[in-house]
């Protein structure tokens, strides 16, 4: 997977307005990081935690902002002539990463919105910890659009990007996959991550529901129906990750006429979500649990790191797999 292949340039338009779009979309989040980290408290209520957080919290926004940086680096890589030399894993693991990140909120925040608008309840003041206000109401607007818009512009230039480089790896059928590609070890790994879904997939069912088993005091208090929108994403991203393997892992003779690309799509981006999701999740609450003693539950820690593993799984896998794929178009 380290083609040099010269582009068509049929798209070149397209290319750079969904550059510069994914850009400006990356402003607001990277202006308003930049002014927290320089001791603004712009979008920061009295009371809120933040304006107390002091080192942690700058420490925090200056990783986001490499995190936000990474997708204008992205859009540059996606569209100029040098991002064609780049080596595969230099790319696409960046790209697993923006994904498994961008996925939720490009679902949550628009079902969250749809809950509202039918009578839903949205969640506490600001979000945050019990009834002490977090952030103003506007800041989590203009940042969610951006990163929907980002999302889709950058989801757009990746698949023109890897259609062109790397399309033939993923043509065909089902069917028609060699059983060579699809070996023991690899459909042994894909087993073990559907099986595993179904933890994280049954757990977050539970809390979309409205059972508070499992959860912490503050977020079974915090219950509303905009906790109830992102939990569900969860449960569709388990169910994406279990459908795509079982359609790689035991295709049916109705299946069989599936194009490669959908099992592929399914599982890759259902097992980015539910992994990069499940970190920053188990992450920001180990530092929440090191900071004022909040944490996760038990049951809460073991479904996010479950997800990670699911999600590496899924990864390695699908690094082998189009290893094995590649090496067997170079050699036709």
């Amino acid at each position: 997977m380290t083609s040099t292949t010269t582009f068509p340039d049929d798209h070149a338009t397209r290319r750079r307005v969904l550059r510069a779009v994914t850009i400006a979309a990356c402003l607001p989040y990277l202006g308003l990081k930049v002014a927290w980290v320089a001791g603004s408290h712009l979008g920061i209520p009295e009371g809120s935690r933040l304006r107390g957080a002091g080192a942690s919290l700058v420490v925090a926004n200056a990783v986001t902002i490499l995190m936000d940086a990474a997708v204008v680096v992205l859009a540059l890589l996606l569209t100029r002539p040098w991002g064609k030399r780049v080596p595969a894993w230099l790319l696409v693991l960046p790209m697993w990463g923006a994904v498994g990140l961008l996925v939720p909120i490009m679902y949550g925040f628009p079902a969250q919105l749809v809950v509202r608008a039918l009578g839903g309840s949205a969640a506490p003041s600001g979000r945050g910890g019990g009834e002490e206000p977090f952030l103003d109401e506007w800041v989590f607007g203009v940042v969610y659009t951006g990163f929907i818009v980002q999302g889709l512009a950058l989801g757009t230039l990746f698949v023109l990007y890897a259609r062109e480089r790397w399309g033939h790896l993923w043509r065909g059928r089902v069917g028609d996959l060699p059983a060579h590609q699809l070996g023991r070890g690899r459909r042994a790994a894909l087993t073990a991550a559907a099986v595993l879904a179904v933890l994280p997939g049954g757990v977050h069912l539970m809390w979309t529901c409205g059972v508070s088993a499992g959860l912490s005091p503050d977020l079974a208090a915090q219950y509303s129906g905009d906790f109830a929108a992102g939990e569900s994403g969860y449960v569709l991203y388990a169910a994406a990750t279990v459908a795509g393997v079982a359609l790689l892992r035991v295709p049916a003779r109705r299946t069989m006429r599936v194009p490669l690309r959908v099992p592929l799509l399914l599982a890759g981006v259902g097992s980015a979500a539910s992994a990069a999701w499940g970190g920053w999740q188990l992450l920001a609450m180990l530092t929440a649990l090191a900071d004022d003693g909040r944490g996760p539950t038990a049951t809460m820690a073991v479904a996010y790191a479950v997800q990670v593993i699911i999600g590496l799984l899924v990864l390695a896998t699908g690094i082998r797999f189009f290893a094995l794929r590649s090496a067997r178009a170079a050699a036709l």
